[in-house]
């Protein structure tokens, strides 16, 4: 039997199927290689993939999940027992310019997933969440146990319709589900888009940084490493089917989770982490707030933690150097 890794040329996905080929696992591989960011560095994660350990056990497959049929015909006659889906339409503010793509990946392309599994019969369902669905509460600390009905994003709000979906299923179907809310990831192979890439590249090719809310944001920053320890405990440990209530209230097998460094950083503090890194101070460009952005995330972790003994170990300090490091690598800076 073999898991399936949705969004494997992603970046949490390509370090999931890492992991699992390095213990031995067979791992099927989809991506779509959408263009949202350059897909250059989709192919050479791959690539990475590939020459891993254990890399002849992967098989890659380009489709797109939101398509059924081309899904269907392209998973035809491969044995698959779990699913561990991180790929998504992903990026707040893209989702003011391009909200049909959030729509067609992350709403029909989760269903598509969900009845995957449903005829599939898998053992473990595992997807991504985000910790966007909590919108502008300003009770800090983010809990599982908070209410999630105020999304200031189409992102968001397709997110937390992921985790109303894939409830429905594991009532009516019992299928087992983890959902994981997580937290401003980065590290080696990190999206294009993200702050962390964008302000490491502006600051090492001498360009302005923009800032936005006047740099008063904060984030849950969560290296890789620890996210993909936690993705790999999830998977492991599916939520009985026992009757009794779980992380983010299901009584079906069917448990939410945050995954993040439970450690809120100011974005002047993390630029100034990145500025020592590259040993070159940043230009500012401060910039008030963008439509759908968050002021504050902070993620409590006690359900993951209690129950799986999750534990990230890397704050920025350490995480940022490691990231400048292989950004220098990777584009010859």
């Amino acid at each position: 039997m073999a898991l399936l890794v949705t969004g494997v040329a992603g970046f949490i996905g390509s370090y999931v199927a890492r992991l699992l080929l390095a213990r031995g696992e067979h791992v099927i591989g989809i991506d779509n290689l959408d263009p949202y960011y350059p897909v250059q560095i989709k192919r050479d994660r791959l690539a990475w993939i590939a020459g891993s350990a254990g890399g002849e056990n992967f098989r890659f497959h380009e489709v797109d999940f939101a398509d059924e049929q081309a899904l269907d015909a392209a998973l035809a006659g491969e044995d698959i027992d779990r699913i561990v889906h991180v790929g998504a339409q992903a990026g707040v503010r893209y989702s003011l310019q391009n909200p049909r793509a959030y729509i067609r990946s992350n709403i029909a392309g989760h269903v598509n997933m969900l009845e995957l599994a449903r005829a599939r019969q898998v053992k473990h369902l595992v997807y991504a969440s985000s910790s966007s669905v909590y919108g502008a509460t300003k009770s800090l600390p983010f809990r599982v146990e908070d209410r999630t009905d105020w999304p200031i994003s189409l992102y968001a709000a397709t997110k937390r319709s992921d985790e109303l979906m894939s409830e429905t299923y594991a009532h009516l179907f019992r299928i087992p589900q983890t959902g994981l809310r997580f937290f401003t990831v980065y590290g080696p192979w990190g999206r294009p888009d993200m702050a962390v890439w964008l302000f490491t590249d502006a600051i090492l090719n001498e360009r302005p940084i923009t800032v936005f809310n006047e740099g008063r944001m904060q984030r849950d920053f969560t290296y890789i490493d620890d996210i993909v320890a936690g993705v790999i405990a999830c998977l492991d440990n599916p939520p009985p089917d026992d009757g009794l209530e779980k992380a983010g209230g299901s009584f079906s097998p069917h448990r939410v989770y945050n995954i993040g460094n439970h450690r809120s950083e100011e974005l002047d503090t993390l630029i100034s982490t990145i500025e020592e890194a590259c040993g070159r101070k940043a230009v500012r460009d401060y910039q008030p707030m963008q439509p759908g952005d968050v002021p504050a995330t902070y993620a409590d972790i006690s359900a993951i933690s209690g129950d799986l003994g999750f534990k990230p170990s890397t704050p920025i300090s350490v995480g940022i150097p490691r990231w400048v490091e292989w950004y220098r690598q990777y584009t010859g800076l």
